[in-house]
């Protein structure tokens, strides 16, 4: 069984240009060095080559995870979504019991997370501990920094 990835279309517009520059950009680039530093003589001693063919397996082994990732793709239009309960694709508004702090997170796919962005992955401590609550709902987040509790303000899908 293939496990589908899910993520907000800006998330898998995102991925498509990774790989369209990794493909069309940076394999080109890369295949040229090699040539470069072929032309330069002795293989094995030749840092340059080197470098050019571990940059090389980067690239592939990149190209690979993002052509895999795109396949098992489930593009979820957040916009569509609708209910009370927080899941997949929601904005939610939290309010930090402990230091009043206003936070605002989004739930989006692991590639897509960015918490400085304020995307949090659907697999962190975070959206597991928020899914399925309401708005007045209050939850307990186990971070790495310890346990944080928060209330629920506001959720939207937008």
């Amino acid at each position: 069984m293939v496990d589908k990835i899910p993520m907000t279309p800006g998330g898998h517009s995102a991925l498509e240009e990774e790989l369209k520059q990794r493909q069309q950009v940076e394999r080109p680039r890369i295949i040229q060095a090699i040539a470069e530093a072929r032309s330069h003589g002795d293989l094995s001693e030749n840092a340059e080559y080197h470098s050019a063919k571990e940059a090389q397996s980067l690239n592939e082994g990149r190209i690979a995870e993002l052509e895999d990732k795109l396949s098992r793709s489930e593009v979820i239009d957040v916009t569509k979504l609708s209910g009370t309960t927080v899941m997949f694709g929601a904005t939610v508004t939290l309010i930090d019991e402990d230091t009043e702090e206003k936070k605002i997170y989004q739930i989006v796919g692991e590639s897509e997370a960015d918490v400085k962005a304020g995307r949090v992955s659907i697999t962190s401590p975070t959206a597991r501990a928020l899914i399925g609550k309401k708005v007045g709902d209050t939850v307990e987040v186990n971070t790495p920094g310890g346990g944080k509790s928060y209330e629920i303000l506001k959720m939207a899908f937008q």
